[in-house]
C-alpha cells in the first residue's frame, strides 16, 4: 500500500535520534501492511464518520522508560496524512515514567487515529519495553563506570529501532552489522585452528577493524592478550574468575600502553551484575535487553469527538 510522507519536523527528529527514515518507514509500512495489506479497517469504516475528528491520549500505564515516541507519531502521519494531525508530547524518549501519565495527547481524523493505533503501540510499547529493561541494568550497575552494551539478538528487521532504544535506556550499542567490527566468537575460533590463528586470520583480512576476541578461560585470555586483541569478551565467568582475568589484564598493555579493555557476557542477572560490575571489567553485554524485555504497557484512549 501507499502511505503518507512524513513531515519535516518528525522526519529531522528520527534523523537526530541516529535513526535511518528509510529503514525507519519500512518497518512501519511492513506493520501496516499486516493489518491493511487485504483490505481496509472494516470496523471503523462501519462505526466513524468519514468527516469525524477526536482528541486522543497515550497513557502509560506500568512504571518505566520510554523510547519510540516519534516512531509513533510516524506511523499517525503516514496513516492520516501529516497536515491532518497534531500531537503534543509531554514525555520524551529516554525520559522515565510512572503509571498513569500521559505522554502525548493526538488530534486528528478518528478514522485514521484508529487505523494506525496498534501497529503505533506495537512499536512504541516494544521500545519502551527495551529502554525499561535496559534502564533497570544500568540502574543496578550505577556508580561502578561500567557500560551495559547490547548485542546483535534483536528482533529481525527492528535492529535499529531495538539498538535505538538501548541507548534511550541508558546502555551503549555493541555492531550493529557484522561489518562494523570483528568479533571472533568459539566457532571461529575451532574454525581457523586456535585463538591466535583466527586473530591473525582476521588481522590479514582487515588490518585496520578493531577485534574482540570471545575466550571461556584464563589460558584462552592470555593468548588472545598475546594475539594483540583489542577487546576480550569473557564469556560465562564468575565475578571471582573474572577479578583474576582483570589482574592478568593489567599486567599486558596493548602496543599504545594501555590496558586491554574486558567484557563480561553470559551468567548475566540482574541480580549478579553490580558484582559482575565490580570485578573491574569495562563493559557487560546482555542479550536479554532486546531479546526478552517485556513490552511496556502503552494504549491509546479517546477522549472526544472534536
Amino acid at each position: 500500500m501507499q502511505y503518507q510522507p512524513l513531515s519535516d519536523v518528525v522526519a529531522a527528529r528520527l534523523v537526530a535520534a541516529g535513526l535511518q527514515l528509510d529503514g525507519v518507514r519500512r518497518v512501519i509500512a511492513a506493520g501496516l501492511d499486516e493489518d491493511l495489506g487485504s483490505g481496509p479497517d472494516i470496523t471503523t469504516m462501519a462505526t466513524v464518520p468519514v468527516e469525524q475528528c477526536s482528541r486522543a491520549t497515550l497513557g502509560v500505564r506500568r512504571n518505566g522508560c520510554v523510547a519510540g515516541l516519534d516512531v509513533a507519531a510516524a506511523v499517525f502521519e503516514m496513516v492520516c496524512g501529516a497536515s491532518t494531525i497534531t500531537i503534543e508530547f509531554n514525555k520524551h524518549d529516554g525520559d522515565r515514567v510512572t503509571a498513569g501519565v500521559v505522554l502525548a495527547t493526538i488530534e486528528g481524523p478518528t478514522r485514521g487515529l484508529l487505523t494506525a493505533e496498534r501497529t503505533a503501540l506495537n512499536l512504541l510499547g516494544r521500545l519502551s519495553g527495551i529502554a525499561s529493561a535496559t534502564a533497570m541494568w544500568v540502574d543496578a550497575i550505577a556508580d561502578t563506570g561500567v557500560s551495559v552494551r547490547d548485542t546483535r539478538k534483536t528482533t529481525p528487521g527492528l535492529r535499529q529501532l531495538e539498538k535505538y532504544a538501548v541507548r534511550c535506556g541508558g546502555g551503549i550499542n555493541h555492531r550493529m552489522s557484522l561489518s562494523d567490527a570483528a568479533l571472533v566468537k568459539d566457532n571461529h575460533i575451532v574454525a581457523a585452528g586456535g585463538v591466535a590463528e583466527a586473530f591473525a586470520a582476521v588481522r590479514r583480512l582487515r588490518g585496520d577493524i578493531a577485534i574482540e576476541i570471545e575466550v571461556d578461560t584464563l589460558d584462552q585470555l592470555r593468548v588472545a592478550l598475546g594475539a594483540g586483541a583489542d577487546l576480550v569478551l569473557l564469556d560465562n565467568m564468575a565475578p571471582d574468575l573474572l577479578r583474576q582475568a582483570v589482574q592478568i589484564s593489567s599486567e599486558h598493555l596493548d602496543s599504545t600502553g594501555k590496558q586491554v579493555l574486558l567484557e563480561a557476557s553470559g551468567g548475566l542477572s540482574l541480580e549478579n551484575a553490580r558484582a559482575v560490575a565490580q570485578s573491574g571489567v569495562r563493559y557487560i553485554s546482555v542479550g536479554a535487553l532486546t531479546h526478552s524485555a517485556p513490552v511496556l504497557d502503552i494504549g491509546l484512549d479517546m477522549q472526544e469527538v472534536i
